[in-house]
Parts: C-alpha cells; sequence; structure tokens
C-alpha cells in the first residue's frame, strides 16, 4: 500500500540494504607489487630493469683487484624455489625463503703483455645465500614466525653540524661535532673535547685523534699546517728578531712591543689594542718588517722542519714550540729564518696542532694500522690488510 502526504501518514524509508558504490581496494598490493618489482624474478636476466636486486649487484660490481689484473665482473642473478612452502616453514620454525645464485665472470690479464690484454676468462655461478620471499598477505616468515616490514626513519646522506649546548662538560662549555653520512658505508664522526682536541669515530667505535685520519691518507705533518694555518715569518738576529707584518692579521691584537715607522715614530704604543686606524697608518709608513725582542717569537710553533745546512741535522720537527734553548740552537746552527703558525682567538684557533701533539703515530703505515686495530680488535695488523682500512 501506498502512502501519500495528503493522508498524514508518516512515511518511512529503509536504508537497510544500499548498493556498494566502490569496492574495497586490494590494500596490501602495493607491498607485493613493490616487493615484485624488486627481485625481477619472473623476468629474463636481459630484460630486467636496473632496479632492486638488480641495482644492488651492478653498483658493487666489477671488483678489481689491487694489481690490475683481475677483474670480477657480474653477469646475472638466479632465484631458485623455495624448498619448503609457507605451512611447512611455520611448523618447522624456518625461514620461507629462496635460494640466490649469482653468475660472475673472472677476467684474467696478461701480465706480460705491453698493452692491456685479456688471458683468460671463467664464468661461474656462486650461491650467494638466501633471500626472504613475500607471502601473498603481505608478510614474511622468518624462523617459523609471520613477520612484517616497519618503516623507520632514515638518516639523510649529507654532513650534519651541532653541539652540545653545554651538558657535557661541567663549566658549560659547547663541544662542536660534525658527522658524516655517506649513501653506502661507514659514518664519520668529528668531535672537540673540552681541552679543543679534534677527535674522530669510525661508526661510533672509540675515537681517535683527526690527524691519524689525516696521516693515514698520505699527509706529512707539515703538510696538515700547511692545509689548516696561514704562516708568520720571522728573520733571526742575533739579539730578538725581525717580524714581516700583515697589517689585516694585527687588528684586534694587543700589541706587546712599539711599532715605530722608519723615522722613529710610534705608530701604536706597547699594550694597546691595534685598531682599523692603526692598521692603516701602518700600511701609509710602508711598514713590511718591524724588529721585535725575543719575547714576542717564544711559545710559537714551527710550520716547517728545521735543518742545519751545513750537517743536514734536523734542529727542530714542525709543531714544536719554540723555546729558549731552541731559539738559542737555531742562532748557533746558522738559521735566520723560520715560519710559525699565524692563530688568534677569533677564527684561527690552534686546535690542529694541539691534536698533532697528542698523536704518537709517526708515519702513514703506522697511522693506517692504528687506524685498523680500532676498526677489528683483536686481528693482527698487516699491511696489504690495513691498507684497505685505511682508505
Amino acid at each position: 500500500m501506498t502512502y501519500s502526504l495528503t493522508e498524514r501518514k508518516r512515511i518511512r524509508k529503509s536504508f537497510a540494504k544500499r548498493a556498494i558504490v566502490q569496492k574495497v581496494p586490494f590494500l596490501i598490493a602495493t607491498q607485493l607489487e613493490s616487493y615484485t618489482a624488486f627481485l625481477q624474478a619472473h623476468m629474463p636476466p636481459e630484460g630486467r630493469k636496473n632496479e632492486g636486486l638488480q641495482a644492488a649487484f651492478t653498483s658493487i660490481f666489477p671488483i678489481v683487484s689491487h694489481s690490475q689484473n683481475a677483474r670480477l665482473e657480474f653477469v646475472s642473478y638466479s632465484l631458485g624455489e623455495p624448498p619448503f612452502d609457507v605451512k611447512e616453514c611455520q611448523q618447522r620454525g624456518l625461514t620461507y625463503a629462496s635460494p640466490l645464485r649469482a653468475k660472475v665472470r673472472l677476467v684474467i690479464m696478461d701480465k706480460e703483455a705491453p698493452k692491456p690484454t685479456t688471458k683468460e676468462v671463467k664464468e661461474q655461478e656462486v650461491y650467494m645465500g638466501e633471500i626472504p620471499l613475500m607471502t601473498t598477505t603481505g608478510s614474511f616468515i622468518i624462523n617459523g614466525t609471520e613477520r612484517v616490514i616497519v618503516s623507520q626513519l632514515h638518516r639523510s646522506p649529507g654532513v650534519f653540524f651541532e653541539h652540545d649546548r653545554g651538558k657535557t662538560h661541567s663549566s658549560g662549555k659547547l663541544l662542536f661535532s660534525a658527522r658524516v653520512i655517506p649513501y653506502r658505508g661507514s659514518w664519520l664522526d668529528f668531535e672537540f673535547d673540552p681541552k679543543d682536541i679534534v677527535f674522530f669515530r669510525v661508526d661510533r667505535r672509540r675515537k681517535m685523534p683527526v690527524t691519524i685520519l689525516l696521516k693515514a691518507l698520505g699527509y706529512t705533518p707539515e703538510r696538515i699546517l700547511d692545509e689548516f694555518f696561514d704562516f708568520d715569518t720571522f728573520h733571526i738576529k742575533p739579539t730578538g728578531a725581525e717580524f714581516d707584518i700583515v697589517p689585516e692579521r694585527l687588528r684586534g691584537e694587543v700589541a706587546r712591543f712599539d711599532i715605530n715607522d722608519r723615522q722613529g715614530k710610534t705608530l701604536v704604543a706597547k699594550d694597546k689594542r691595534i685598531t682599523v686606524k692603526h692598521i692603516r697608518d701602518m700600511e701609509a709608513a710602508g711598514i713590511k718588517r718591524i724588529s721585535s725582542p725575543d719575547d714576542f717569537i717564544l711559545g710559537r710553533t714551527l710550520a716547517h722542519n728545521v735543518i742545519n745546512k751545513d750537517t743536514g741535522e734536523i734542529i727542530a720537527n714542525a709543531n714544536d714550540e719554540i723555546t729558549e734553548t731552541l731559539l738559542a740552537q737555531l742562532r748557533e746552527a746558522k738559521v735566520d729564518k723560520v715560519q710559525t703558525l699565524f692563530t688568534n682567538d677569533l677564527d684561527q684557533g690552534p686546535y690542529v696542532s694541539q691534536t698533532l701533539r697528542t698523536d704518537e703515530t709517526a708515519d702513514m703505515n703506522a697511522a693506517r694500522v692504528a687506524i685498523y686495530r680500532m676498526m677489528r680488535p683483536g686481528e693482527p695488523p698487516t699491511r696489504p690488510a690495513s691498507c684497505p682500512a685505511g682508505h
């Protein structure tokens, strides 16, 4: 029976059944399709895209020996059938996985040939291990337990600078640090300690002076100082020394002695702070070199090794501090010119020089051995084994 509004009856509508407007999508299709594209198991080797597992192999190969006489190339990979199905893996406590085999090619070069010539080529299929397979429900069976992938935060590659906000040391001193995160490989950390020594860490292992890393890369102490510092030049005299001035470096410094022009006029009095006006006056007067007492050179750090020209003996090494005894030896050996490190309290700190004094390694080989022992404690370091660790 139909009703109308004229009969003043309450019209009722039934919502018990509604037509399906849109079907529920297959929500795990994204995971299944993504992992299938990663494996590319059902595609022929020549038709695979350079992505996923294929890209992982091609990014590592070819592997070339240090002597350049052998090269290992990647040809293709194949996935076998899993030995057990999902139910059997759950019952036996096994991993639902497929054996992964890679076909590699070994190319041996002729050592005696004048030009690079291939001597021998070998191809072989190598068992690489097992790779887990995804079930139809988008999960994995690991040791009989069903597990799923949970997304985690990933640190982007790059260089990151930070400090501890004064929480590490009781004085509240800010200790700065830097972290180098590569696309692939070990993380490299650089950090200061409360004594302003610069250290480095590899994968958060034991810290070491940063100059050990530089020595392992082939840097000598002289080259390290040359990379990080500007130099001041002193001409040693029987009494006192003459100092080649760079007016820009003197700005903001306190004069430790009177600075006079060629006529004897005092441009900067002792214990006065050197300002921009003083620098302009020195440039206008054409002052290139000024006389200084011994106190001005004492305590400075040598930039290079000092060698006796007559005997060839090393009087002092780079990064040695000039003392009264050393200054007397320089005059006795008739050394008339030395270069020292320019440092200040603003933007030219002596941090690398101080770090170099704490470094006990003598040369590149010793530095590489020290890094190898830090990376692989307990293993006896040898020269062929420690060279890759140094790089």
